[in-house]
């Protein structure tokens, strides 16, 4: 069997003991996609999301560890806007009440909005729907330093259409097989694809599901469609899983986020976000040199 390939150098952190931590959450040793499977197949059932492994004990140490993040984050993303060696995508993906925007706004609170871009997905438009899956999603992805945050992403098309049966197995091998092109294009390009899975459980999603219901001013985020994919939670948990097993990979690697704690889930993405930003070496451009010296009177 071929050797597994190591993440791109910019995952590679030089933090040894976070990249240790980092690696237990994600989906097993990355691959190419044309490697074999491993004999055990990922499953999420191995991943408890009521764990708090980026914790630092304490709620209110948690609170201070977050606000530092999100002052780094700031002062990274605006090294990262001048710098434009780089595009940064970061995807986040969940089920219903993962807490995708909070996500977005806990740890980009302090960035500037002229670099950092929220993107959210809906199910797509009768003219997306004439061109292939991934037409709609290029279009939106960063330029040259920007960080562009999707809420939902490319994997819908491999999550909804595969559980309400509306693409045969070809298709769903075919477009798992076209995001992991589409992805190594991005990255070969410039772009750091860094993607999350906001992992919640069954009974948690419950819980936040009513608090929805009960409170007028979030009613208006339920619809009847959560109760529908909620009967559907084994579906679409089998189709997370063989998405995540199957676009792993070195140049686009997953991280599973247990997310039944709301502060835990947006410590972690800020921590393993804040170490990719470091890793990229960033600097400020030379400038002109001719402006050396110069007094302004």
């Amino acid at each position: 069997m071929p050797e597994t390939p190591a993440l791109a150098a910019h995952f590679s952190l030089h933090d040894k003991a976070l990249a240790q931590r980092w690696a237990r959450w994600q989906p097993g040793p990355v691959r190419l996609p044309d490697q074999p499977t491993p004999e055990r197949a990922f499953t999420l059932d191995s991943m408890d999301p009521g764990e708090k492994p980026f914790s630092l004990g304490e709620k209110a140490l948690d609170q201070a560890a977050m606000d530092r993040l999100a002052v780094d984050i700031d002062a990274l993303q605006n090294l990262f806007y001048v710098d434009k060696r780089y595009k940064l995508l970061v995807v986040l993906q969940g089920t219903d009440t993962a807490g995708k925007d909070g996500t977005i706004r806990s740890v980009f609170a302090r960035t500037s909005a002229l670099g950092v871009h929220a993107v959210g997905w809906k199910a797509p438009t009768e003219a997306e729907l004439a061109h292939d899956c991934l037409w709609r999603i290029h279009q939106r992805v960063p330029q040259a330093g920007d960080i562009t945050v999707f809420n939902r992403s490319h994997y819908e098309d491999v999550l909804v259409p595969v559980v309400n049966g509306s693409i045969t197995p070809q298709q769903h091998r075919q477009r798992l097989a076209h995001i992991n092109d589409f992805e190594r294009m991005l990255s070969e390009t410039g772009t750091i694809v860094l993607k999350f899975l906001l992992h919640i459980g069954f009974d948690e999603q419950r819980e936040r599901l009513q608090k929805r219901l009960d409170d007028p001013a979030k009613r208006w985020k339920f619809s009847n469609d959560d109760i529908t994919a909620r009967k559907q939670w084994a579906d679409y948990r089998r189709a997370y899983n063989r998405l995540l097993d199957a676009c792993h990979t070195p140049w686009a690697p997953w991280t599973i986020v247990p997310a039944d704690s709301k502060l835990h889930r947006n410590l972690m993405v800020a921590t393993v976000l804040r170490a990719v930003l470091q890793n990229l070496g960033l600097r400020y451009p030379a400038g002109d040199p001719s402006l050396a010296g110069i007094k302004v009177s």
